[in-house]
């Protein structure tokens, strides 16, 4: 629409790494992979740490990380990738959907799960999702997530402020209309949504969200959700 920034189009593929124990998970999930032009397997690792290297050299866009690992684990490695590589995406591969656990994941930085046996649409719909502005969690489940997030920083506002304790500022001010995508964002809101209630393309909110994910430094849509309620840009909007 006019005025609205307009979608741009990938100039080359998604480069994954494969971080799980079992050659023949990787095995697999290459496999599944390796028919869609758009996506591209770059590396595996046998463990969290062999991932954290692969992640310094190759700098890839995502990682399909297993939890269960030796030297390193997964929420461990996913730690250290995002404290040293912000911009590098984790999709955690789980074998059950267990809320408490993934909690902890996406404050270790993940942007959301896929299921270890899910089927290849799924697998591949979870990983374009994780790099193309979307969430790969159930929407609902995220939106619980994200709500339990928001009540523990609201509870810890609350407390006693720790000396000291400031939080980074912004490396670039978000826009009126990129605080607007970002708070129905941070609701568990679709773009699709996000586009009907602000009256704009789907197109205009990816981008929106893109510049979001970018001015806040993180790699994903879910940790845009999360840096917001850490920065306290979604008080105003708790309902």
């Amino acid at each position: 629409m006019k005025g609205e920034p307009s979608a741009e189009t990938p100039s080359r593929p998604v480069r994954l790494v494969i971080a799980d124990d079992h050659y023949l998970v990787r095995s697999g999930f290459r496999s599944m992979l390796a028919s869609e032009p758009d996506l591209e397997v770059v590396g595996e690792a046998e463990n969290g740490r062999e991932a954290l290297e692969l992640c310094r050299k190759l700098r890839p866009d995502l990682v399909l990380m297993d939890v269960r690992m030796p030297q390193m684990d997964g929420l461990q490695a996913t730690r250290a990738i995002k404290g040293e590589l912000p911009a590098v995406g984790v999709l955690v591969v789980t074998t059950h959907e267990n809320p408490e656990y993934l909690l902890e994941a996406l404050r270790a930085g993940a942007a959301g799960y896929v299921l270890k046996d899910a089927p290849k649409r799924r697998l591949i719909d979870a990983v374009r999702r994780a790099t193309n502005g979307e969430s790969p969690l159930d929407q609902e489940l995220a939106a619980r997530l994200i709500r339990r997030l928001g009540d523990e920083a609201k509870r810890e506002a609350e407390s006693p402020p720790e000396p000291e304790k400031e939080q980074d500022p912004l490396p670039e001010g978000l826009t009126a209309r990129e605080l607007e995508v970002l708070r129905l964002l941070a609701r568990g809101q679709s773009n699709p949504q996000i586009a009907r209630n602000l009256v704009i393309s789907r197109g205009t909110v990816k981008v929106h969200v893109q510049h979001i994910i970018s001015k806040l430094g993180v790699s994903d849509r879910t940790q845009a959700a999360i840096r917001a309620i850490d920065l306290r840009l979604l008080a105003s909007t708790s309902e």
